[in-house]
Formats: structure tokens, C-alpha cells, sequence
């Protein structure tokens, strides 16, 4: 018996290159395949797959909590973090048959079966695919057309840093509250922020993606030399980014408790608000948050009770629109057209074409 984080699971050597890990669940036990464990994932610091996995098993549970009935994309590092990762969005070939799916629709109107989360276990087995990070889409099977989740992604430009990101999720906060929202604050794993807000499932996509726009127009507003939502990087100057088209649909965010696939190994931390201000957000590691989570607990668990709507963002973007020409932003470019949308084409360049 190996106890980690809180957790147990069983492990027995099947062969030299294979151990086989019994991880508890909500359906009893599952086998997990653990093969090559000692195969080196963080070349710089030595961490190997059965770290890695190891470590999802130490915050299975939060994790699990935050990703469940989520349909999943896996950032796969075959070759480790100084490899080339890659994304799988569709249910890989040889999953185990308790490994839960659902349909998701992608914007070019195709569909596929993408793997959703339902236990540690789930966890564990695409960590051993060399899985490290997990992005989640916002939404719940099985309506995977109407977001459960508002996210806004808080992107450091050059110029700034993480201080200057957690300046500016505190006005987000606000701003959030005067929406009737709850903001749930992580880091990225990088150099920025993440802030998640539950909502009913009762809007579209777009109806969503609005209600980000407005909320990071207003932050942006009251403090316009620190905050943007200018998409054209041109534009964007030495400010933090509110990333609005997080919320399109088939963008994700990594989840909390996810490892980066970065040398150093950092984790999207859970957070809460009073931390924001004075946290270190190299301190979140493969290797410390473990024992964070056992010393504090999970500083999201009661997220799932703070639900929230979309009506008075949508009314602030309305608003916008009508009192101030503030409509449609651009999507990103692999997007197709989408209604009321203005050109994808960067101010600067514009300006030549017109002869500027």
C-alpha cells in the first residue's frame, strides 16, 4: 500500500517496465497501467513519469472535483517538457472501458467523442499517455452547447509580470461581484492568471463569450493603463491582456492542478483571493503543491456552490453596443466568419491598405 497526498493506491510490479496501480473511486478500483515509470519527463530537475503520476494521484481528488463531466483535452509530452507536445481532443485508441466520453461540437460544425473525467483514475491513465497538461472545455456532459463556467484569462504582455496580473484581478473581482459572480482566482503555471466563475448552463457560447467581453471592458476602463482587451498585439502596449476569446468555444484553459509543461515543472495553483496579492507563483510545483494541498486543503472546493448568471453582463454589453459602438470583437483566426464580427486584419496593416 502507498499512501500520497491523503490517498491511497496499490501498486505491484507486473513486469520490469509496467506497474500496475489500483486507484480508488466512486465505482470501486480501477487498474491503471503505469509503463516506462521511469522514464525522465523533466530532464532539468529529474522527474520522472511515476512523479508524474504519482503527483495526479496526490491531488486526484480537487482535481477530479474540477474536471468532472468535463469533456478533456490532453497536452501530450511524448518526449518531455523539451520535446514538441501536442493536443488530442478525440478519446485515444485502447482506453480502458471505464474511461467516460462525450460529444463535443467544434466550430467548423464537426463532431467527436472526447474524453471526460469522472474519477482519479481517469486522471492517472492519461498521465501515463505522458499527459501533463489537462484543459478543460467549460461545459458539463451532456450539454456540452451551454457553458457551466465563465473564465477570463489574464495574460501578462511584455513589460509586466504576475504582479501586474494580480493588480488587475482585483479590479476583475470587483467588477465580477457588481455582475452578480463569484471569481474563483489560479494561477496559470506561467506568468499570469486565471479566474473561473460558475454560471447556470442556460446560455450559448457566444451569449457567454459577450459576457466576458463586457466584464474585461470594464475593467479595462477603470484602470486603462494597466488593462486591455485590445486583440492586436500592436495595440496592447505594456498592459495585461484580458483574454475574452478563452471563452469561444473549443479554447481551453488548463485546469487547476495541472503540471505546465515548462523545466520547472510548475502547477495552475488554486488560489484564494487574500493570496492573490503576495503569492510566488514559481513556489507551485510538481514537487511542493502536494503537501500545500494537505497543509491548507483545496481553496476552491466550495466553488461548485457559488452559481451565478450572465444577465447583467449581457446587459452591460448591450449597452456597449448601443450607447457606444462597442459590438463584436474579432474571434481567433482559425475561427470561421462569425455574425456582426469586425475584420481580422491589424490596425496597422489596415492603415496601408487604405493608403494611411
Amino acid at each position: 500500500m502507498t499512501r500520497i497526498g491523503g490517498g491511497e493506491y496499490r501498486s505491484a510490479v507486473a513486469s520490469k517496465d509496467v506497474v500496475i496501480l489500483q486507484v480508488p473511486g466512486p465505482d470501486g478500483d480501477r487498474d491503471v497501467r503505469l509503463t516506462s515509470p521511469d522514464k525522465v519527463a523533466f530532464p532539468a530537475l529529474g522527474i520522472t513519469k511515476r512523479e508524474v503520476v504519482e503527483y495526479y494521484l496526490a491531488v486526484g481528488e480537487p482535481m477530479a472535483r474540477a474536471l468532472r463531466d468535463r469533456p478533456t483535452n490532453l497536452k501530450r509530452f511524448n518526449d518531455g517538457v523539451d520535446g514538441e507536445p501536442f493536443f488530442v481532443k478525440r478519446v485515444p485508441k485502447g482506453a480502458p472501458d471505464w474511461v467516460r466520453t462525450c460529444t463535443v461540437t467544434f466550430p467548423s460544425g464537426r463532431t467527436a467523442q472526447s474524453v471526460s473525467i469522472s474519477e482519479p483514475a481517469t486522471i492517472a491513465w492519461a498521465a501515463n499517455l505522458n499527459t501533463l497538461d489537462f484543459h478543460p472545455w467549460p461545459v458539463r456532459c451532456p450539454d456540452t452547447d451551454h457553458p457551466d463556467e465563465l473564465r477570463i484569462d489574464l495574460d501578462p504582455q511584455p513589460g509586466t509580470d504576475f504582479a501586474d496580473a494580480a493588480a488587475v484581478a482585483m479590479v476583475l473581482r470587483e467588477v465580477l461581484d457588481e455582475a452578480g459572480l463569484v471569481g474563483w482566482p489560479k494561477t496559470s503555471g506561467g506568468r499570469g492568471l486565471h479566474v473561473f466563475a460558475r454560471i447556470r448552463p442556460e446560455w450559448d457560447f457566444i451569449e457567454v463569450r459577450h459576457a466576458v467581453i463586457a466584464i474585461a471592458r470594464r475593467v479595462a476602463a477603470r484602470i486603462p493603463d494597466r488593462a486591455t482587451v485590445d486583440w492586436w498585439k500592436e495595440e496592447r502596449g505594456e498592459r495585461v491582456f484580458l483574454d475574452f476569446n478563452q471563452a469561444a468555444r473549443d479554447r481551453t484553459i488548463a485546469s487547476a492542478w495541472s503540471v505546465r509543461g515548462l523545466p520547472s515543472a510548475t502547477v495552475s495553483m488554486p488560489l484564494t483571493w487574500d493570496a492573490v496579492p503576495d503569492v510566488e507563483p514559481d513556489d507551485f510545483t510538481l514537487r511542493t503543491v502536494p503537501g500545500l494541498l494537505a497543509e491548507r486543503g483545496d481553496p476552491h472546493e466550495a466553488m461548485d456552490d457559488a452559481v451565478g448568471g450572465c444577465e447583467t453582463a449581457l446587459e452591460w454589453y448591450a449597452a456597449d453596443e448601443r450607447d457606444h459602438g462597442l459590438g463584436e470583437m474579432p474571434y481567433p483566426p482559425e475561427y470561421p466568419k462569425m455574425p456582426g464580427e469586425p475584420m481580422r486584419v491589424q490596425p496597422s496593416r489596415a492603415r496601408n491598405t487604405d493608403g494611411g
